[in-house]
């Protein structure tokens, strides 16, 4: 039986301690009993994982000391208290010294109802310790990747064995599991901390712009081009290059990335003085390259040649026990943020987060997180519960638009209202953002802190 479901019975009378034991072994609890409250003083610590059921009128050590000496080590481990003969007076007292509650003799449904609160909130309590021991475990300087499943632990072995190679590397993961994350833990742990990280998403800057971007431009290379410009390969140099969405780059420009990996060297646009560059390129896609290389639609040479090394990032849906801890993470974030409460993950909430598939994974988990934070559990229960009614039916242009919603207010939430900060964070015009806010019915006062 789980030790969770535990008991423990404090009374100095034979009887009653037999008669309690064997209607709470009735009820499917695991049940110690002991004669002298010193001990079972002896054998709670803070990791018990179960409650207490004393008597108060006992020689030697009475319940009111006994309860005493148990809140100088957890005052959160719940003491429930039985008398034959209570006054007001000894009640007030108990219930002022932290105990749970008291019941008077003999034993009724309302004790048994009790017993079951408090072992679902004692189950609580240690959990929530748990995930902070685990948050403060990965508090260390620099970036962080949580998780304990087996699948993320497997990818923190593979990350550290590669951290120091020059090699370059393939991370593969879908939308939201944290490529670039992973991708600043290579940079930040390995021996090129010293050197810039430059991050760069091959499918947002223009096409008529990445080249120039990625390489440098000399000065009157183009209209405009008024005096040399550093590309970002050149700016890495002694770091790290990071290519998001590299599925998104066009085939003359694979093919120049190609020529750059294999000579560790970059020409300006306009210029035909080269660059040596020491750098490494840590390259991410959402979308199996190979499939894209058999179509034809990516280059099998560059595939080839960033293969070499290849994380894969697991989906949350196949790590769903590490849910716990980055939702407490994230909430405690988003308190800090915000200037709201700090909060705990109540069970509730936590049963209908490991239900859901998060098929935004890991940000919509913290997007779902901050909303918590600023709307409250029972809006945050209710959400989860319509996504997951509208998830088997939702056509693919309403799952786009709702996760293009949630980025949008992600946005807005972290800017505090400011429509020049969401348009940096997003990479989108003034205009596009408000049509997409109008869309969507989102207000900039909604985001903005009150004075």
């Amino acid at each position: 039986m789980s030790n969770a479901q535990t008991i423990y019975v404090i009374d100095d009378e034979p009887s009653i301690r037999d008669s309690l034991k064997q209607l709470l072994e009735l009820e499917g609890y695991q049940v110690v009993c002991f004669d002298d409250a010193n001990k079972a003083l002896h054998k709670l610590n803070r990791s018990f994982a179960g409650v207490v059921l004393s008597d108060i009128n006992m020689p030697k050590l009475d319940g009111l000391a006994f309860l005493q000496q148990v809140q100088q080590f957890d005052s959160e481990l719940p003491v429930v208290f039985l008398t034959g003969y209570a006054d007001v007076s000894t009640a007030v007292k108990a219930m002022q010294q932290g105990a749970y509650d008291l019941f008077e003799k003999p034993v009724n449904e309302q004790l048994l109802d009790c017993l079951a609160r408090a072992l679902d909130k004692r189950k609580l309590v240690l959990e929530n310790r748990q995930l902070k021991r685990q948050i403060e475990h990965h508090c260390a300087p620099g970036v962080r990747i949580l998780g304990e499943t087996p699948q993320i632990q497997q990818m923190m072995q593979l990350l550290d064995a590669i951290r120091d190679t020059p090699a370059d590397v393939l991370i593969e993961g879908e939308t939201g599991t944290g490529k670039e994350l992973v991708a600043r833990y290579l940079h930040e742990h390995g021996d090129r901390n010293q050197g810039h990280f430059v991050a760069i998403n091959c499918g947002a800057i223009p096409e008529e712009l990445i080249e120039s971007e990625l390489f440098g431009a000399a000065s009157g290379a183009y209209t405009g081009a008024n005096q040399a410009r550093e590309g970002k390969f050149a700016y890495a140099n002694g770091g790290t290059v990071f290519l998001d969405e590299i599925e998104a780059m066009s085939a003359s420009l694979q093919v120049k990335l190609l020529r750059v990996l294999e000579e560790r060297q970059v020409t300006p646009v306009g210029s035909n003085q080269s660059i040596d560059l020491d750098m490494r390129v840590i390259a991410a896609t959402k979308v199996d390259l190979q499939t894209l290389v058999d179509t034809g639609q990516f280059r099998a040479d560059l595939f080839f040649r960033l293969n070499l090394l290849k994380v894969p990032i697991p989906a949350l849906r196949q790590r769903k026990a590490d849910i716990p801890l980055l939702y407490q993470h994230f909430l405690s974030i988003a308190a800090t943020r915000f200037h709201k409460p700090s909060m705990a993950l109540t069970e509730p909430l936590r049963a209908q987060l490991m239900q859901y598939d998060w098929p935004g994974n890991v940000r919509e988990l913290r997007i779902h997180a901050e909303r918590t934070v600023l709307l409250g559990e029972q809006l945050a229960t209710h959400s989860i519960q319509a996504l997951e009614s509208q998830q088997e039916v939702l056509s693919l242009a309403q799952k786009v638009a709702y996760y293009e919603q949630s980025l949008i207010e992600d946005a807005l939430a972290q800017s505090q209202g400011s429509i020049k900060q969401t348009m940096a964070l997003l990479q989108i015009p003034r205009k596009t953002l408000y049509d997409k806010m109008a869309k969507y019915q989102l207000t900039r006062a909604s985001y903005t802190e009150p004075n």
